[in-house]
């Protein structure tokens, strides 16, 4: 029999904390994983509190299942957190009283090799969050052009040989399919002429194509606003990044989100008259203490960034041709 592969979950306390759960509150975990953050959630909410948890993978899906046929506060989504308002709706959930998100891939997806996610195993090229949807890595590079694969691993792995790396590919396919983890990280150790020390040389293809193929930065895009929108006035919103791609989105739709309409200088109104905005930001970004690094090198890259709702409100502009009220 397989053994699990363990999963510590990353800034457990610090984001739990950082919910103030109210033991009669409506929360969502965006990311169960293996229900860390979960756990602790129920364990300071009372009877009448209610956990929503969202996963697109069947495996942990399975796990969540099992806390909430024990658990009648817990409530399962099988699909990416994109599809928050609607799971609620169909919850009959209106407003809630916290959000956290603990965005990338998981260490039970890395660490078992046939997900195909890591270049340290020789496996089929998968790489889907959830195997029963969607196109797998193997199928998307096998019909992907060159200029398409370039800019997903310039973009999303922000490697500087990615066009080298993207026409290699698609001469090697020529010959013989990509169908395996080591024959990607192959034809990206062969392309990749320098590398940060410690650094395995197919690190930034193998994160770009994950990212690509699981909409993971599109997902964050989608779901920061839908959040915001639902959480009661001192509701709290808590996320936690694991690279610059990430954090960046959420930091800048914090910023966004918490700071003041801005005017002409020549407009004739007082600050206090100005609109409030729909957020104001809990602290400064956290990061893993030493001792949690130590233990669990996985958490070096975390960042957590907190804010909490108010009576405020206004169009909140994200990316080019996106905007929604809050």
């Amino acid at each position: 029999m397989t053994k699990e592969p363990v999963h510590i979950t990353v800034l457990l306390h610090e984001a739990v904390d950082a919910l103030a759960v109210k033991p009669d509150g409506v929360y969502v975990d965006g990311t169960f994983g293996r229900g860390g953050h979960s756990r602790l959630i129920l364990s300071k909410l009372g009877e009448k509190g209610r956990l929503v948890v969202f996963d697109k993978d069947p495996q942990a899906v399975a796990v969540a299942r099992g806390l909430a046929a024990k658990d009648k506060r817990v409530s399962v989504v099988h699909d990416g957190f994109s599809a928050f308002q609607t799971a609620l709706d169909g919850l009959g959930i209106g407003q809630i009283d916290g959000a956290l998100f603990d965005l990338g891939v998981s260490s039970p997806q890395i660490d078992e090799a046939a997900r195909g996610f890591s270049f340290r195993f020789d496996a089929p090229l998968d790489m889907r969050m959830d195997p029963t949807r969607g196109q797998s890595a193997a199928e998307w590079l096998a019909s992907a052009s060159e200029d398409e694969i370039h800019e997903v691993i310039k973009n999303y792995g922000e490697e500087r040989f990615s066009r080298q790396i993207a026409r290699a590919i698609v001469a090697q396919r020529a010959a013989a399919p990509i169908d395996t983890t080591a024959k990607l990280a192959a034809v990206a150790a062969q392309n990749v002429r320098t590398r940060e020390r410690g650094q395995d040389p197919a690190t930034r293809t193998f994160q770009a194509v994950r990212i690509f193929i699981n909409r993971e930065l599109e997902e964050i895009e989608a779901v920061l606003p839908q959040a915001v929108g639902r959480l009661n006035v001192g509701g709290r919103l808590a996320v936690i990044a694991f690279h610059s791609l990430e954090d960046r989105i959420v930091k800048q739709f914090m910023k966004r989100c918490s700071g003041r309409e801005q005017l002409p200088k020549w407009v004739m109104v007082r600050e206090a008259d100005l609109p409030q905005p729909p957020l104001t930001l809990i602290g400064k970004a956290q990061k893993a203490s030493a001792q949690e690094v130590a233990a669990n090198p996985r958490a070096r890259s975390a960042v957590l960034r907190v804010a909490e709702r108010t009576a405020g409100g206004f169009a909140v502009h994200g990316l080019p041709g996106r905007e929604q009220a809050v």
